[in-house]
C-alpha cells in the first residue's frame, strides 16, 4: 500500500526563461521579503541580486547538497520545500529540519567548510545560490545585511537547540503539536491562513523527525481527530482547536516555552 503524502501548497514560483535565469532581478523578486530584510533599499537589493551564482530548479526527490560536500554556497529557496538529512556512517537517516520558502539551505557548512548534512527538495522546488565569500563581502560594506546574515545564524542555532529541546524532554504527542504549530506559525508569516496545513512531507518522514514509531505517529494524528482538535483530508490538515494544540505543544521545560521549532 502506497505511504500517504500530506502536501504543503507554497505560493507560485517564478517565471523562468528557456535557460533557466529569471525573468526579472532579485529586486523583484516575490520572496524578497522573506530572504532579506525589508528595510534593504533597492540598490543593495540589487548588489545582493548580482551576488546570485545561479537559480536552479531542484526535482522533487534530488539532493541539492550531499552529506560531506565541500562547502561554497548557502541557497536561498524561492519556492518550493526540502528536508535536512544526516546519514550515519551505518546508514541510518535522521532528518534534522524542514525548510520552505525564504528561508536558507546550506547554513551548516560554514564551521568546517564542508556540509554536515544533506539537503532534498520534497517537491520541485527552485533556489538562489549564494557564494558565501561574495555575500560575506557584501556583509562587510552594507550593515543592515551584516545584521541580516547575524540575525539568520542566530535563529539556526535557536532552532537547533530547540529541536534538541523537543525531542528529549517530552511526549511523543506534544513533539507532534510543536511541530505542526511551527509549521502553521511560518505558513503564515507567508501569507496562508493560521489554521490550514497542506504538509509536503510524508508521515514516514514526519515521523523519523520527531523519533517516533510511524504506526505512533498516526495514532496521535487519529486521536486529535477524535478530540476535535485537528481536521485531515488525505493531504490536508486544518486546526480546529487552536488553543488545545498549543497547550499541548507547550513544553513544562525550565527554559520556557522555544518559539520555532524547524
Amino acid at each position: 500500500m502506497q505511504e500517504e503524502v500530506l502536501l504543503l501548497d507554497l505560493p507560485a514560483r517564478q517565471d523562468v526563461d528557456a535557460t533557466g535565469a529569471a525573468d526579472t532581478p532579485c529586486a523583484q523578486c516575490k520572496s524578497r521579503g522573506l530572504c532579506w530584510p525589508s528595510d534593504l533599499d533597492p540598490g543593495a537589493l540589487e548588489r545582493v541580486g548580482r551576488a546570485v551564482l545561479a537559480r536552479r530548479t531542484v526535482k522533487q526527490g534530488e539532493v541539492l547538497i550531499h552529506q560531506g560536500e565541500r562547502f561554497q554556497n548557502v541557497y536561498a529557496i524561492q519556492s518550493g520545500f526540502f528536508k535536512t538529512v544526516v546519514i550515519s556512517s551505518d546508514g541510518r537517516e535522521q532528518i534534522t529540519g524542514f525548510q520552505m520558502t525564504g528561508e536558507f539551505v546550506g547554513l551548516d557548512g560554514i564551521e568546517r567548510d564542508q556540509h554536515s548534512c544533506a539537503a532534498v527538495a520534497l517537491e520541485d522546488s527552485e533556489v538562489c545560490a549564494l557564494p558565501f565569500v561574495r555575500l560575506e563581502a557584501l556583509a562587510r560594506e552594507m550593515d543592515v545585511l551584516q545584521r541580516h546574515l547575524h540575525r539568520v545564524l542566530s535563529q539556526d542555532i535557536v532552532v537547533k537547540s530547540n529541536a534538541m529541546l523537543l525531542l528529549s524532554s517530552i511526549r511523543g504527542d506534544k513533539r507532534l503539536a510543536s511541530v505542526l504549530i511551527n509549521l502553521a506559525q511560518r505558513l503564515h508569516a507567508r501569507g496562508f491562513p493560521a489554521t490550514e496545513l497542506d504538509l509536503r512531507m510524508t508521515r514516514m518522514d514526519l515521523s523519523n523527525f520527531v523519533c517516533l514509531k510511524y504506526e505512533t505517529v498516526s495514532r496521535i494524528l487519529s486521536q486529535l481527530v477524535a478530540d476535535g482538535i485537528l481536521e485531515i483530508r488525505r493531504r490536508h490538515v486544518r486546526i480546529l482547536d487552536h488553543a488545545a494544540l498549543t497547550q499541548l505543544a507547550s513544553l513544562q521545560a525550565r527554559g520556557g516555552v522555544p518559539r520555532t521549532v524547524p
